[in-house]
């Protein structure tokens, strides 16, 4: 199992002394309850058998597109905006201080949605530029059991990626 430096660790579980920034409330770490798991690279390889039949895998934590509308919603309100400029491409908009803002980013096609999962995935995407699930990148990457391909039981999240209750 790797570590993570905790120097290296983003600026999450803020404490402010004010109103903290609409890129600051968008940062904030997600309730672990909405965080899902899927497995990543696996042992099966090494164990010369089907991807299926491999005994341990890399846990990768991801949010769904529904709690990403959910930090924008609650953060922004009716001061954000989404646009698909062509298949692949999400911009989020968000208005700060009387001025649209856009961040981009893209994704291409997935075996498990098809083109659903493009849009979804570019939204997400597009999201983290503004810092939306951005700490599950700075996970560590933890080796699980598998049954059937599927995690037994999902890694905790770091006590800097839970967020603070008031």
């Amino acid at each position: 199992m790797s570590t993570i430096d905790e120097k290296c660790v983003p600026e999450g579980n803020y404490k402010f002394a004010g109103k903290p920034s609409v890129t600051e409330q968008l940062k904030q770490p997600f309730d672990p309850k909405v965080v899902h798991w899927r497995v990543g690279a696996t042992n099966a390889k090494s164990l010369g058998c089907k991807p299926w039949e491999a005994t341990k895998g890399i846990a990768l934590a991801y949010i769904d597109a529904r709690d990403v509308m959910k930090r924008l919603d609650d953060v922004c309100g009716d001061n954000w905006q989404v646009e698909y400029p062509f298949k692949g491409c999400c911009r989020i908009g968000i208005k700060i201080d009387d001025e649209w803002i856009w961040r981009s980013n893209g994704a291409g096609e997935t075996d498990v949605e098809g083109e659903k999962g493009i849009y979804s995935d570019a939204f997400k995407r597009a999201a983290v530029l503004w810092g939306v699930g951005r700490f599950l990148y700075y996970l560590p990457n933890s080796w699980v059991d598998l049954n059937n391909g599927k995690i037994n039981n999902p890694p905790a999240l770091p006590k800097w990626a839970i967020p603070k209750v008031e």
